[in-house]
């Protein structure tokens, strides 16, 4: 991928403990290789689910978890930042933080329902509620099948907040041929809407367009 930010652009990912922890690793290396500062929140079930679907082991404490993913996505000195849960002195925080985009993938339905209803109990559930009342760009990914009710009533309600609801549900028409091809679709779809160029997924028509060229 190419270098688009120069100039440091802020990107604030969390991880939470629905299955998926695939597509927020991926993102992760896509922004640091786009040049993005990213600010990373994990919660306790996604140190979970990351060690149970990945072959990486966070440690516990942030300084090292920090380093591991630094490590993990070849970041350089200080262009990833972890914040712990109760960091609340954290530019994620607070309406007057370094304004950026959050991204929350995977999102667990438990993260929609405070999302939904205001709640601010961890540093993740805040750095949503402050997305949303500073009505900045904020993507949800859930993972979960099938929704009940009150998952879809969740995802509305944020959505009619402006929040952008993508399920991690991979497209085939690009015809994939690894877990990491539909995984890269969906993350595809995310660095579109952070609008950061990608190159991992060919865009609807390219194709054709090229092939018109070509003939």
């Amino acid at each position: 991928m190419t270098n688009a930010c120069s100039h440091q652009r802020v990107v604030n990912l969390a991880f939470t403990g629905a299955s998926g922890a695939c597509y927020g690793l991926r993102l992760l290396q896509c922004l640091v290789a786009a040049g993005c500062r990213v600010h990373v929140m994990i919660s306790k079930a996604a140190q979970i689910v990351i060690a149970t679907e990945t072959n990486l082991k966070l440690p516990g404490r942030t300084a090292a978890m920090q380093e591991a993913l630094s490590a993990y996505a070849g970041a350089v000195a200080g262009q990833v930042v972890v914040f712990g849960r109760e960091e609340w002195f954290s530019p994620p925080a607070s309406g007057s933080g370094e304004k950026a985009p959050l991204v929350i993938c995977p999102c667990s339905t438990g993260t929609l329902s405070a999302l939904a209803t205001g709640a601010s109990n961890n540093l993740i559930e805040r750095a949503g509620d402050v997305a949303l009342k500073e009505r900045r760009k904020i993507i949800l990914v859930p993972r979960e099948a099938p929704y009940s009710e009150v998952h879809l009533e969740n995802m509305l309600r944020l959505t009619r907040m402006g929040a952008i609801i993508m399920p991690a549900s991979p497209g085939f028409y690009h015809q994939p041929q690894s877990i990491a091809d539909l995984v890269d679709f969906i993350v595809a779809r995310l660095l579109d809407h952070l609008d950061l160029p990608q190159d991992l997924v060919p865009r609807w028509g390219e194709e054709r367009l090229a092939a018109n060229k070509s003939g």
